[in-house]
Order: C-alpha cells, then sequence, then structure tokens
C-alpha cells in the first residue's frame, strides 16, 4: 500500500479508501450479509487501506464498528458523516449533533478522525459554514471528532459551486469531491484551492456506474455525440474508450479510471466500493499502479474537460 499526509491534519492515510455507500454498501445493497460485509472491510485492512469512509444515512456503521473491533484504534482513520433529512428545509445544528452521536455509539468509538457535513449544496453553504461549522468545532473541542471535512451533492452541483467556495475557507480540514475521466470539473474548481489551503481531499464516483457497466457508457456517449458534446467517432463503438487500453496504458476501463483519478495532482485518497473480494483487490492494484501515459491524459482532457454531470448519479434513496 502506498501512504500520503491528509492535507493538513497530518494523518496519514492509504491512497486507497473503503467506501461504505454508493450502490454497494459492502455488499448489503446487493443483498449480501453482514458477515460478507465485515470480509470486506477486513480483507481492506489486510492489504493496507486504513481509511473507512461512512456515513449515518449509508447504515453500514454498525457493520464498520463490528469490523473493528479488536484493531488498535490509532491504526484506522474513521470517517463519517450527518446529512440534511430530505423533508428538512434545512440543515439543524441539534439534529447533526445527534446524529455525530448516534455515529460514535453505532461505530462504537469515543471520537472518529473526519466528521463531514454531507451532501452540501451551494444554496445551503453560508448557513452551514456559518451556523453549523461554529457548533461542530466546540464538539471537535470536546474530542469528539479531529478534523472537520464537508462533501458536496454532486449530481446537483456539476459546476462544484458550493467546493470551490468552501475549499477557500477556513473551517474544513478536508473535502470530499467527485472527479473522473469524463467529469474533469474539479481540476479548476476544487484542486487549486485545496492544494492552496492544505485541504485533503478523498475522491469519490472514480468508478460508479458509468465505467462499470459497459452499456451505460456506450449510451451514454451516443447521447453525448448526438448533442455535439463529443467526436461523432466516440459514438460509433460499444466500447468507446477502448483507447485507453494498450501495452503501455491500462489493463482495463476500470483499471484506466482508478489510474486516472489517482495520479491527478491534488488527489489524495481515492475512495473505491465494493462487496466482493476479488474487486476489492483488483480496485487496490489499479490505484497503486503508475499514472496514466500522459498522452492520454491530454487526450482525455481534450475530448472531455468541457463536459458537466457526466456519470454522476445518486444511488437509490434508502429504504
Amino acid at each position: 500500500m502506498h501512504y500520503t499526509e491528509l492535507g493538513r491534519t497530518g494523518l496519514n492515510v492509504s491512497v486507497a479508501g473503503l467506501g461504505c455507500g454508493g450502490f454497494s454498501r459492502l455488499g448489503l445493497g446487493a443483498g449480501k450479509s453482514e458477515a460478507d460485509a465485515i470480509a470486506i472491510i477486513r480483507g481492506a485492512l489486510d492489504l493496507g487501506v486504513n481509511l473507512i469512509d461512512t456515513a449515518a444515512v449509508y447504515d453500514t456503521e454498525e457493520v464498520v464498528g463490528k469490523a473493528l473491533i479488536g484493531v488498535p484504534r490509532d491504526q484506522v482513520v474513521i470517517c463519517t458523516k450527518a446529512s440534511k433529512p430530505a423533508a428538512d428545509p434545512r440543515f439543524d445544528a441539534d439534529k447533526i449533533l445527534q446524529s455525530l452521536d448516534a455515529s460514535l455509539r453505532r461505530l462504537g468509538v469515543d471520537y472518529v478522525d473526519v466528521f463531514q457535513i454531507h451532501a452540501v449544496p451551494p444554496s445551503a453553504y453560508d448557513y452551514v459554514r456559518d451556523a453549523i461549522a461554529p457548533v461542530l468545532l466546540r464538539e471537535k473541542e470536546r474530542g469528539k471528532f479531529r478534523f472537520l471535512g464537508i462533501t458536496e451533492t454532486a449530481p446537483n452541483d456539476p459546476e462544484q459551486l458550493m467546493l470551490n467556495r468552501a475549499c477557500q475557507d477556513t473551517p474544513w480540514d478536508t473535502a470530499m469531491a467527485a472527479f473522473h475521466l469524463m467529469d474533469q470539473v474539479a481540476r479548476d474548481q476544487v484542486f487549486l484551492h485545496t492544494r492552496a489551503n492544505r485541504i485533503g481531499t478523498l475522491m469519490m464516483f472514480a468508478v460508479r456506474s458509468i465505467f462499470a457497466r459497459p452499456t451505460q457508457l456506450a449510451e451514454t456517449m451516443r447521447a453525448l455525440a448526438a448533442s455535439g458534446q463529443v467526436p461523432t467517432w466516440l459514438a460509433e463503438s460499444d466500447t468507446p474508450l477502448d483507447f485507453l487500453i494498450h501495452p503501455d496504458g491500462a489493463d482495463s476501463l476500470t483499471d484506466a479510471a482508478y489510474r486516472y483519478v489517482r495520479h491527478e495532482p491534488g488527489v489524495d485518497v481515492v475512495l473505491f466500493g465494493t462487496g466482493n473480494l476479488e474487486h476489492l483487490r483488483s480496485n487496490i492494484r489499479s490505484i497503486l499502479k503508475p499514472a496514466l501515459p500522459q498522452a492520454d491524459r491530454d487526450r482525455l482532457a481534450e475530448l472531455f474537460a468541457h463536459l458537466r454531470g457526466v456519470g454522476l448519479e445518486a444511488p437509490p434513496p434508502r429504504k
């Protein structure tokens, strides 16, 4: 495993981080058992992953807590999040504090390393910064968490307007952002500021569904070509990104997707989700490989840097 410093936090974290939400939810989203999910977490730890990212809304905090029983607390970086309930008109400080306390109970820990305000839209940012963050920083002083983070609602903020502002403000130690082969907005909107202000970055959507489902990728490319957003030749193949797969390049599209994100300047941790042990191993292998050839990265920028909102599908609502 390779490790890096998470921004200005001083935390030494694995460049591959286990995400416990998304479509998989450690396999629980596909009907697998709690024991299977624990095996995924343990397998990740065995391979050197030391950062685990969960959230109250994911319904995976309890299984994470069970998987970490017996693991020395200083050997794992636990990140969790509190969201605004869908029915609430805005974020509520009391509910965020209740969520933090409930997360600590479910995880079975006295503190988390990074506590994040989850899925903040641009319209809510001022209130979250001015009314919620100060309340949370008092909880930080009480020892309930070590660092404060913020995450975007990528499907609803394709220009990353919220993170563009947040990463120029003082309360935030970490930021979670979307970035992938065909969604490169963060390069200018986010990473310029995280690098300047030493804000740690946790990257989501590196693969998600579009690069794992060939039919979806081909359909998306045809729609983009029809609207004049990409060259027509990309719509003529069922595997339009196969130019990335060659002896000096990637082994597969998934391999290319993880390597592309991992080696972007400004990226600290690439989050990946899975409910399959072989996928776990394969994802980590890709994240640890060298960068894609510069010619491939240049071509991706030429083809897709102007796109907005591609491949940012949200998982289905929790029941």
